[in-house]
């Protein structure tokens, strides 16, 4: 670390939660004014017990509770189950963490970070893997965005809308009971304010609270009308917290399913709306018609809009239709910042979340206690402030905002002269919710945690079987009730019936039209011209792969990057990890590997076939092409094996998957790049918590 870094704020420790926090650490301040009075300032880790960042000395702290990860290990590397069962990997991992939970945060790391840059400066917070305000867009990369999207905010969302109907239905009698009570009481007493900011102070202080006014039910068995009892969408309860109650063999992996198909979803409706698809007007079909011979093209995405407008009398060429261009232009050129604040409304809702039920190793009092902090002069206030009194408030701000602006504009610019980045300093990561992670800088620490203890998370087990379709086991932390109240004043045998499985319902819509404008058939001749075309694709595939390995021989670095992008049928194949991983480098056969009992630790990648059998552990006699040392890693990209077009291919014709690549790139600038990596985003992860660096997503 930079000999003249300034002192900064002692930080909180998961040793705090036994304490009362520091009042240093409870005040909405910001940890360091670094990025104001000293922008241009450099401070570069080494290792990870720099401790650089808050993430970076959680997971060098010695933990209260203690899981696998977090006691000592003799070996240089200990194996905790990679590429094991779920049921032979010990549990917990991390203390105080379900290792369902654990999965389920580093499975929607990997989605989330694609390319990572190390940060010099100080980072907002006091915790990495912030989004660049520079970030790269690309169409997948809005799409993994709209799915956590939904994930975090929708499902959210969706969680309070149904607390509510349950409340208003008064299904729930004592409790809807109580609620108007109070409510009425303190509007008769002019305490409504006074109300609100009491019980959300309660809920913050005093967690319990939560659950006794908001009782839990799975989300998909709350009907949003009736707040009643209601089968769940997937006709069976599968899981109790997706909005379809959908089955699933992981903790999760129904709502990211579900987030998957919502984009899906949309992008159909969009499409079919774009090729004028009217089932309505449509005259009956028959063997042999046309429409009888012809796939439906709903599936392809905007030539056939443009087929549609030519078939109509359109003109679908540029030529005659002067707008296509510039609006086409405008909508992308705005995807970018549309990304980045999907991207930043899914941070803040995660932060709050994690501010109100902390995750291990963070702090777990603290930052409800600050909360609650700041919404206690809001509740001293609103007991003395009427509301004559606060509608002159707002009634003057208003006028204000709307007449000041001379006055606005030079206080602005004399701020923006004297104390630039002056907003940095303001903004919620920095003060109300300092120190608090999103999902993704908390899954980083948790790998980070592993790795301070040479001990590497074994990634999230797969399951290639389909869940089952049955019935979750509910208990009270699922589905409860207040008091005497029965759970969504339902009887034991309507809640069975609702659980049981039903294979009807997945398919049950509004009425004849949504089924007519839903389906999608090729008809009896369109699927076999679809299976000749599938079955020609696969042919061409092949006959692809083949050249590459002729135009590899020839000296094409192209080709050569894309051998062994498309892996064996046989899964043992790509078994590989913790320490050594199964790659290619310009073409050759080899493994990437991780050395850290050396003086220096160091990724390498080495064509010893003998690392298969012995590994590469305490080994002299390996002679990698390339070394690069951790501490030097200044950025790392994920890459395709294939392109975007050709992965599609890939995926429909042959129905394999793609073993893409990554990119390492040090501080001098110089890349190396691996391909056909089976567990690419397990090395990824590896290295991006092994080291000090300070990330920074892009």
């Amino acid at each position: 670390m930079s000999s003249s870094e300034e002192p900064r704020q002692p930080r909180p420790t998961s040793g705090d939660n036994a304490i009362l926090p520091k009042l240093v650490d409870v005040l909405p301040i910001p940890p360091t004014t670094q990025p104001v009075s000293e922008p241009e300032k450099h401070e570069m880790a080494t290792t990870i017990t720099d401790e650089p960042t808050l993430s970076h000395a959680l997971a060098t702290d010695d933990h209260e509770e203690k899981g696998l990860a977090q006691q000592e290990h003799d070996e240089e590397v200990a194996d905790l189950g990679w590429n094991e069962k779920k049921e032979q990997i010990s549990a917990p991992l991390v203390g105080g963490l379900d290792n369902e939970d654990l999965w389920l945060l580093v499975r929607r790391f990997n989605k989330q970070i694609y390319h990572v840059k190390e940060v010099p400066t100080a980072v907002p917070g006091d915790l990495d893997l912030n989004i660049a305000d520079e970030e790269e867009f690309s169409p997948d990369k809005l799409r993994a965005n709209i799915e956590r999207f939904y994930m975090t905010v929708v499902v959210g969302l969706l969680a309070a809308v149904k607390h509510i109907v349950r409340l208003r239905s008064w299904r729930e009698t004592r409790r809807t009971a109580c609620f108007c009570t109070a409510y009425f009481v303190a509007w008769v007493l002019d305490l409504i304010v006074p109300l609100l900011t009491l019980t959300l102070i309660t809920m913050l202080v005093y967690p319990r609270s939560r659950e006794v006014l908001f009782p839990p039910a799975p989300l998909a068995m709350v009907d949003s009308k009736t707040g009643g009892v209601q089968k769940p969408k997937a006709g069976v309860l599968g899981s109790t917290e997706s909005a379809t109650g959908a089955p699933q063999n992981f903790k999760g992996e129904a709502v990211e399913q579900e987030a998957s198909n919502f984009v899906n979803g949309f992008t159909s409706i969009v499409v079919t709306s774009a090729t004028g698809k009217n089932p309505q007007a449509e005259p009956p079909s028959e063997d042999g018609s046309p429409d009888d011979s012809i796939p439906d093209p709903t599936r392809v995405t905007a030539a056939a809009a443009e087929a549609k407008d030519i078939a109509a009398g359109g003109k679908a060429s540029p030529k005659h239709d002067k707008t296509k261009v510039p609006v086409e232009t405008a909508m992308w050129t705005k995807m970018r910042p549309i990304m980045h604040g999907i991207a930043d409304v899914s941070d803040t809702w995660e932060r709050f979340a994690n501010a109100l039920s902390p995750t291990s190793p963070f702090p777990r009092d603290l930052y409800r206690i600050r909360l609650a902090a700041l919404l206690l002069p809001l509740f001293l206030i609103s007991l003395f402030v009427t509301s004559y009194m606060f509608t002159k408030g707002v009634t003057f701000g208003v006028g204000f905002g709307f007449f000041g602006d001379p006055l606005i504009s030079r206080g602005m610019t004399w701020l923006n002269r004297t104390f630039p980045h002056w907003q940095k300093l303001l903004e919620l990561r920095n003060t109300i919710l300092k120190g608090v992670p999103t999902n993704a800088q908390l899954a980083i620490t948790l790998l980070r945690i592993g790795e301070a203890n040479k001990a590497p998370l074994p990634p999230p087990p797969s399951i290639n079987e389909p869940p089952p379709e049955r019935p979750v086991d509910i208990t009270d932390a699922e589905l409860r009730a207040t008091g005497a109240d029965a759970p969504l004043n339902a009887t034991d045998e309507e809640l069975r019936e609702a659980m049981e499985h039903d294979p009807k319902t997945a398919h049950e819509t509004g009425g004849a039209d949504i089924d007519a404008a839903k389906k999608t058939k090729h008809g009896k001749h369109g699927s076999k011209i679809l299976s000749f075309f599938k079955g020609t694709t696969k042919g061409a595939v092949k006959t692809a792969i083949g050249t590459d390995h002729a135009r590899a021989k020839a000296g094409s670095n192209h080709a050569r990057n894309r051998l062994g992008a498309i892996p064996t049928k046989d899964a043992a194949d790509l078994v590989s990890g913790p320490v050594d991983f199964k790659a290619r480098y310009k073409g050759k056969k080899g493994h990437v590997y991780i050395t850290t009992k050396s003086t220096i630790p160091a990724v390498s990648f080495s064509t010893d076939q003998t690392i298969e059998k012995i590994g590469s552990q305490q080994r002299e006699d390996l002679h990698p092409l390339w070394t690069i040392a951790i501490n030097e890693i200044a950025e790392m990209k994920k890459v395709g094996g294939y392109g975007w077009k050709a992965k599609i291919v890939v995926g429909w014709s042959l129905g394999r998957e793609v073993a893409d690549g990554l990119e390492i790139t040090d501080r001098t600038g110089n890349t190396s790049r691996v391909t056909a990596l089976p567990m690419r985003d397990e090395l990824f992860n590896r290295l991006v918590a092994i080291g000090g660096q300070k990330w920074e997503a892009w």
